[in-house]
């Protein structure tokens, strides 16, 4: 199984995981499809990130110190130092 690539920038305090390379999927924001997920049913913002062929490539997530483990946040590669 692949590992997946996980960062985390702590001033925005935000998470994005990558399902797909980085360098094939492209960067965060270049997903040609987002899709935010509703806050109130997750309890936060989240949002899909999906190529041209409709698969997912990547996950954002906002106030990522609330949603995620803090394990994965000290696995995360930091964007912010």
């Amino acid at each position: 199984m692949a590992e997946l690539k996980v960062t985390y920038d702590g001033q925005a305090n935000a998470a994005y995981i990558y399902f797909e390379d980085p360098v094939q999927a492209g960067a965060p924001g270049s997903a040609v499809k987002m899709y935010p997920c509703d806050p109130i049913a997750v309890g936060g913002m989240i949002n899909l990130d999906f190529d041209r062929e409709g698969r997912v490539i990547g996950i954002e997530i906002l106030d990522a110190r609330s949603m995620l483990s803090p394990y994965l946040i000290e696995a995360a590669e930091r964007l912010d130092t």
